[in-house]
């Protein structure tokens, strides 16, 4: 299948969280009923246009032959964001993509994430292990990573505009602000509830599927990574040279291994 070297960003349409939360969704080369499905899930303060229209991944996943499914996680992008933090516990991220699954009426994807996407597709890999084929998870730590962001801080900046001088807390700050249209309240309330539960992945329980960990090789969580792909029994990793946690989606060689593997190469 040919693709444009631009790809369309195009309307959203929503789906019904069973909170009543409306999630976003984004289809691309969907005439094709026969090709398979994949599904892109975004990273923390970013968006599915901002991590995988604009690096590219969807015009090359369509050129693979693939019908594209695409999501804004619940407090990003053009889907509802709650302010409050119980609202973003792991099973609800989870929940969300079942529900799209089942609106879409596609009983199997292969599955793209990045970071928060990279993390929730864990846990969907796990909970979902008969509708997702095989994954690939980018940027996915051990650990709780939102974890150590001051909450105080950043919502007294979001609520008043003080001063943020954690240092960590401070580039997550920029880091929510480098998305035009991102809710600064509903970031903050995502990252405490994440701390919700049990978001960490759980290495005594793995998915079973092949699963493609991908990191920066300047990313700061890089061992941590391949920790996690070693415990899992038919995981891979690929080392990004040259790329921290921000700019490895846009990597030619992460999205060309990435959508390989979604293949089945």
């Amino acid at each position: 299948m040919s693709a444009p070297l631009i790809t369309q960003m195009p309307e959203p349409r929503f789906v019904m969280s069973p909170e009543g939360h409306r999630i976003a969704t984004y289809t691309w080369g969907w005439e094709d009923e026969d090709a398979p499905v994949a599904l892109c899930v975004h990273g923390f303060a970013s968006s599915c246009k901002d991590n995988w229209v604009d690096t590219g991944w969807v015009r090359e996943l369509l050129r693979a032959g693939f019908r594209v499914l695409g999501v804004d996680q619940r407090g990003h992008g053009a889907s509802d964001r709650p302010h409050t933090a119980i609202e973003y516990a792991m099973d609800g991220f989870v929940s969300d993509l079942t529900i799209v699954l089942d609106t879409y009426l596609v009983d199997t994807v292969r599955y793209a994430g990045y970071s928060l996407g990279a993390r929730v597709g864990w846990h969907a890999a796990v909970a979902l292990g008969d509708r997702i084929e095989r994954a690939v998870l980018g940027g996915i730590p051990d650990g709780r990573p939102l974890g150590r962001l001051d909450i105080a801080q950043a919502r007294a900046f979001a609520e008043r505009g003080e001063e943020v001088t954690d240092p960590v807390t401070r580039n997550y700050v920029a880091l929510a602000e480098r998305v035009p249209g991102n809710d600064l309240l509903a970031l903050v309330a995502l990252a405490e509830g994440m701390r919700f539960g049990d978001a960490d992945p759980d290495l005594g329980h793995p998915p079973q599927q092949p699963i493609l960990f991908a990191t920066g090789s300047d990313d700061a969580i890089l061992e941590d990574s391949k920790r996690l792909a070693a415990a899992v029994p038919n995981g891979r990793f690929l080392e990004v040279p040259g790329r921290h946690h921000f700019n490895a989606p846009g990597s030619r060689e992460f999205r060309a291994a990435g959508v390989a593997f979604l293949a089945g190469d």
